[in-house]
């Protein structure tokens, strides 16, 4: 028998036919699509209604129409961006793309029949290798959410491990990141301390350290380079404290510095975390970003681990290599109570663009990415600081990528430069006045290896005449 029904209401939504809205209607009890909203506020609900063609559009009309709007937008494509602070400009080379988008790989969902998804598990396993390279670390997870989850995790992790419930971090970082950890932190009631920085050089002052370490610290974390650029210089002296008192050390890095910088295997760190997205991951307007997770050959932090571990065997005849999901830590594998974390879906396909990055770049291009950061990074800082009026950076510390220029002195805020700038098509550095206002008007510029020295200069010449005005 063929059911006759209306035309349907509207071209690209199943089921808009009326007598089909109707009769699904009234199998769930309503009279009123509006119903469905009871939940909402009233004053929440939208009164007017929607600004909307009568007739619907054709597609070509409505990409034309988006295109008009997306048109409006500004990208480190038509600007010169000097914004980082989390998330950085970096170049993805067209082969990291070009990968990422074969069929066989394009999902940002984790493979539910791994056995079958072997190129998957392939370059996932690849990624935890290349992260363990560049870390000096020996076992890696395939990926977390971002950095300020890595973070969170770690604490937990090394908490679990240690049987004690404190954590120390230094007093200069990035305010998002802590407080991702406190949402992490505080359910597994878990003290976050904060140790003091020295004024003059933004390093991690140790006699505070030592004062706050104690038999309750489960971990001390460290970052090399600060959120504000800086490097840390102490790291070895700071994984003594943390190591005197059985605590662990967690580092967070900036992993295009790990071609110049030491790596934390190197000064003892027991985990580290981090941010992925440089690694041939763009901005794509703030994510999705992908974190590290790192550590040492120890079983006992191997368990603890959130997340999962991806591992290369044989078959039974020994005949063919296979990659399998070693360890599976998440509540979804095993018994909830024994879990370690509920990390879900995580960046699998970030992690394999990351992959395909750091093949291509390899030991001498990591190095020659950390070098032409450094270089230019202080080109620019060396410019801006002629600038009358202008301080960069605060602290008396060599800088990695990012550092602070203040503007006290100019009598401008931050906000007045940055919108004076972007008149020039240049996005400035961000607004650190309300994060740690201790520092006055003081901007986080970042410069990388896609900053050009004709953009540098230019930037330079747009701050003096900013500043030349006052």
């Amino acid at each position: 028998m063929v059911r006759h029904v209306g035309k349907p209401s509207h071209p690209y939504i199943p089921n808009s036919v009326p007598e089909i809205k109707q009769e699904m209607m009234l199998e769930i009890g309503i009279k009123q699509i509006d119903e469905l909203y009871r939940d909402i506020p009233a004053k929440l609900l939208l009164k007017k209604k929607l600004d909307l063609p009568e007739t619907g559009l054709s597609e070509f009309e409505v990409r034309k129409h988006v295109e008009c709007l997306l048109s409006k937008n500004e990208t480190n494509n038509s600007m010169s961006v000097f914004l980082g602070a989390g998330c950085w400009p970096h170049y993805v080379p067209a082969v990291v793309e070009e990968i990422v988008r074969r069929s066989e790989l394009l999902t940002a969902y984790t493979p539910y029949q791994p056995e079958i998804s072997q190129g998957m598990l392939q370059a996932l396993f690849e990624y935890q290798s290349m992260i363990c390279e560049l870390t000096g670390m020996t076992v890696a997870n395939c990926s977390m959410y971002d950095w300020a989850s890595a973070l969170g995790e770690a604490a937990r992790m090394a908490a679990r491990v240690k049987g004690r419930n404190e954590i120390l971090i230094p007093e200069i970082i990035h305010p998002e990141r802590a407080s991702a950890l406190k949402i992490y932190t505080d359910p597994a009631g878990i003290k976050v301390k904060q140790v003091k920085h020295e004024t003059e050089s933004g390093q991690l002052d140790l006699n505070d350290l030592k004062s706050k370490i104690s038999d309750k610290t489960a971990a001390l974390y460290v970052e090399n380079p600060s959120y504000l650029g800086f490097i840390e210089t102490q790291v070895e002296e700071i994984s003594k404290e943390a190591h005197a008192k059985n605590a662990l050390l967690i580092a967070g890095v900036d992993p295009t510095s790990l071609g110049v910088l030491k790596p934390p295997g190197e000064y003892d760190a027991d985990i580290v975390i981090g941010e992925a997205q440089p690694l041939g991951n763009a901005m794509n307007f703030g994510g999705p970003l992908l974190g590290i997770m790192a550590c040492h050959d120890d079983m006992t932090l191997i368990r603890q681990i959130p997340g999962r571990i991806i591992g290369l065997t044989t078959t039974q005849d020994n005949s063919k290599q296979g990659f399998c999901m070693t360890m599976q830590t998440r509540e979804q594998h095993i018994r909830r109570e024994k879990a370690t974390s509920n990390i879900c879906t995580n960046e699998a396909l970030c992690a394999v663009a990351s992959a395909v990055y750091m093949a291509l770049l390899g030991p001498q291009g990591f190095r020659e990415l950390g070098e032409t950061i450094i270089y230019k990074a202080n080109y620019a800082m060396h410019l801006l600081s002629q600038i009358p009026k202008v301080k960069t950076p605060i602290f008396r510390s060599a800088h990695f990528k990012e550092f602070t220029v203040n503007f006290d002195q100019a009598n401008l805020t931050v906000k007045d430069v940055n919108k004076k700038l972007l008149d020039h098509h240049i996005q400035g550095g961000k607004d650190l006045s309300n994060e740690f206002p201790e520092l006055g008007q003081t901007a986080l510029y970042c410069v990388t290896e896609i900053h050009s020295q004709e953009e540098i200069q230019r930037l330079a010449e747009t701050l003096q005449e900013i500043v030349g005005r006052r």
